[in-house]
């Protein structure tokens, strides 16, 4: 790490792959008579001996930066630089292969723009914004850390500038701010959730008085963008250690603002001197364990396996009761949860993609692989959790094996032995079944040609008993027997098909809201053998649905 005492970083500049670049900006700035500075995390990360492959650059003079960036990329070669006019910013990026020496596959990203000063009001968090000095632009940034610069310069390169002491703040690990701290946060708000993110990723902690302006102003993240909010948590989510964010937003009552849902969990209740566990930090706990575990992987790549972690009790306080014979109990609090993921995914404005129904999936599934620790588990009950879980049966485990919290080693021990012995299981009945991925052996369109019949239910219907009668462990998961049994089933399936067709043409007006349980009854429901029988069983199931909605 470089001397943070030091008046030049100019050696450790050039020990990064990225140094030849800097040094061209520098001469390229003189030649065009440019005041040019590397600025912000740049400085901080060199000082830290941390990566980075954003660099940011401010230039003095109004339009400099994107002059500037424009000349630097002629200079490099013929690159774009893409101008964003409305912002006074220029960017060029630079393909990995042709700066980094295989040292990453990210692009460097340069970005230059123009010093400014900065004035806000009070109902937004845009500024309204004046050309500046380099001084004026280190006073409007968010924290110390971030407000160093260094010269570009040939002839100064390397040379620190640093008016609020920021290698101070480095060398105590402490996150302050170059102005006072109620002021900097009543201006831009945003900069309250990056103190939280930025000691998250720096394991730092914020100074005093940082913690009594983010208490006191906490509600005025009232009026940031949920995009801008949720940018800021996905990299606290990312770090290596995220629950040191978390607590710092909900210690400061910020929180309870962004993310209620995860507020609501904390506190521990007490009936008859029982009480349970606070259920905010046992999620932080697992969400933490999710990281360690996953360590050997980039935060980014395991962030939806983090966000099973932060959701996967996020209804415990709507499912707790106390029982006196068995204490506290959530009994389903694992579907709740799940059945919570869109909405709290759309609120967030988080994808509502394959991405979002991962998290669902596993937090509905994360208490089943504790149902087959017992040692008279059936295969069946392993096919079926191979099945749902998919191709994310690992990443299932992994998280498992992270909700085991217990502060009690052998307890932790005796939890973690049992799940080596699931998946023991699962391995043999994998390779035995082939279920995961499981794609049935007879598809739709070999049963529309065997039986003669278009698309509808009796095809589900076939399709669904064939794939029940694996999982049951009645027919092997191969192509034959499973053909056989469609041979078996298909008169029934058949019959059963008509008979919701005729149940479609019977039902008219509000009893179409019954459609659905219509539908499930036909699929597994024991029918009577005569039709008329059947139909009339399906005409109790229609009034028993629409009965239930009044």
């Amino acid at each position: 790490m470089p001397s943070l005492t030091a008046d030049s970083i100019a050696q450790a500049l050039d020990q990064r792959s990225y140094a030849p670049i800097l040094r061209r900006i520098g001469k390229v700035a003189q030649s065009v008579s440019i005041e040019a500075y590397a600025v912000g995390g740049l400085v901080r990360d060199v000082l830290l001996d941390r990566p980075t492959t954003d660099l940011d650059f401010v230039t003095v003079g109004p339009d400099t930066g994107i002059e500037l960036a424009r000349a630097v990329a002629e200079d490099l070669g013929g690159y774009t630089a893409h101008v964003y006019p409305n912002f006074g910013t220029a960017a060029i990026r630079i393909p990995a292969e042709q700066w980094a020496d295989d040292e990453t596959d990210e692009p460097l990203v340069l970005e230059f723009v123009a010093a400014r000063k900065e004035s806000y009001r009070s109902d937004s968090r845009k500024p309204i914004v004046e050309d500046g000095t380099l001084e004026d632009d280190q006073y409007r940034r968010d924290f110390t850390i971030n407000a160093m610069a260094v010269h570009l310069t040939p002839d100064r390169f390397g040379e620190i500038i640093d008016p609020f002491d920021g290698r101070t703040d480095l060398q105590r690990e402490t996150i302050d701010t170059p102005l006072d701290p109620e002021e900097t946060f009543e201006d831009d708000p945003l900069r309250m959730i990056r103190a939280a993110r930025f000691a998250t990723q720096l394991e730092f902690r914020v100074s005093d008085r940082v913690f009594e302006a983010l208490n006191t102003k906490a509600h005025r993240v009232d009026i940031l963008s949920q995009e801008r909010i949720t940018t800021e948590l996905q990299k606290i989510i990312a770090a290596d250690t995220p629950s040191i964010g978390f607590k710092i937003l909900e210690a400061t009552g910020i929180l309870k603002h962004i993310f209620p849902e995860l507020q609501n969990l904390k506190g521990v209740d007490e009936v008859n001197g029982q009480r349970h566990k606070d259920n905010f930090y046992h999620t932080l706990k697992v969400l933490d364990n999710v990281a360690e575990r996953t360590a050997d992987r980039d935060g980014e790549d395991t962030i939806w396996l983090r966000w099973v972690a932060i959701l996967h009790d996020i209804a415990k306080p709507e499912t707790k009761r106390f029982d006196p014979q068995n204490g506290w109990t959530f009994h389903g609090h694992e579907e709740r949860s799940a059945r919570k993921v869109p909405n709290i995914f759309r609120k967030l404005r988080l994808p509502t993609d394959e991405r979002m129904r991962y998290v669902e999936k596993l937090v509905r599934l994360h208490h089943r692989p504790i149902a087959l620790v017992d040692d008279d588990v059936t295969d069946s009950a392993v096919r079926r959790l191979l099945f749902e879980a998919g191709d994310d049966v690992d990443d299932l485990m992994t998280f498992v094996r992270s909700d085991v919290t217990s502060g009690n080693p052998r307890r932790r021990r005796r939890y973690l032995q049992a799940f080596d012995e699931v998946e023991e299981k699962m391995q043999e009945v994998e390779e035995k079944d082939r279920l995961r991925n499981f794609e049935p052996p007879v598809d739709g369109y070999e049963i529309m040609e065997t039986l003669g019949i278009d698309e509808g239910v009796a095809v589900g219907i076939a399709k669904e008993w064939i794939r029940e009668a694996i999982l049951d462990g009645e027919i092997p998961n191969d192509h034959d027997p499973a053909f056989q049994y469609l041979m078996d089933i298909k008169d029934e399936a058949l019959r059963r098909g008509e008979l919701f067709e005729a149940m479609l043409k019977r039902m008219s007006g509000p009893e179409r809201r019954a459609t659905g349980a219509v539908k499930e009854a036909v699929f597994n429901d024991e029918l009577p053998e005569d039709d008329k029988a059947a139909i009339s069983y399906l005409d109790t199931i229609i009034e028993q649905e629409l009965g239930g909605e009044e």
